[in-house]
């Protein structure tokens, strides 16, 4: 079963305080973007990144396919308010904020405390499974979602 919770600050751990400064280096691959979100480079979308080591199953399961799905994703907006809070342009960006020329990813760990970014995530990989094009997974998204969310991320819209 999926864990859902709604995003926000997960405690301690999640010192948002310089959330206006950029970029701060903490260890060799892992930042903390300008959100306080912790990112993580790996060389691949096949290594998880560090800070998934203490989470339960499931959310480690939605990051694996996420990042085997960047190219479906990047079409599917987020309706957690990350868009304004993160600057995140799709729910890929929950999970990976970039996937660099070499093949490398910056992981993202806003995914490891949103329920709905993970819901969101999980149905739409889900539906391309079962045979839905993206643009079919797109609409079923901002149907489902346009109440009781937040504002959708501005994330462009697939082609038929």
């Amino acid at each position: 079963m999926m864990l859902l919770s709604a995003c926000g600050d997960g405690g301690e751990e999640n010192d948002h305080s310089n959330h206006n400064s950029g970029e701060i280096q903490s260890h060799d691959k892992t930042t903390h973007a300008a959100n306080g979100d912790l990112q993580e480079k790996t060389a691949s979308a096949d290594v998880m990144p560090s800070f998934l080591a203490n989470q339960p199953e499931d959310i480690r399961i939605v990051y694996q396919v996420a990042g085997k799905a960047t190219d479906l994703l990047e079409w599917i907006p987020c309706y957690c308010g990350c868009g304004e809070s993160a600057g995140h342009k799709s729910n890929l960006n929950c999970f990976i904020a970039e996937v660099q020329e070499d093949g490398s990813v910056v992981w993202d760990d806003h995914g490891t405390r949103c329920g709905v970014c993970l819901k969101i995530a999980a149905q739409s990989v889900q539906m391309k499974q079962d045979g839905k094009s993206t643009l079919e997974i797109r609409q079923w998204i901002d149907k489902n979602y346009a109440e009781g969310f937040a504002a959708p991320t501005d994330t462009k819209m697939p082609s038929a």
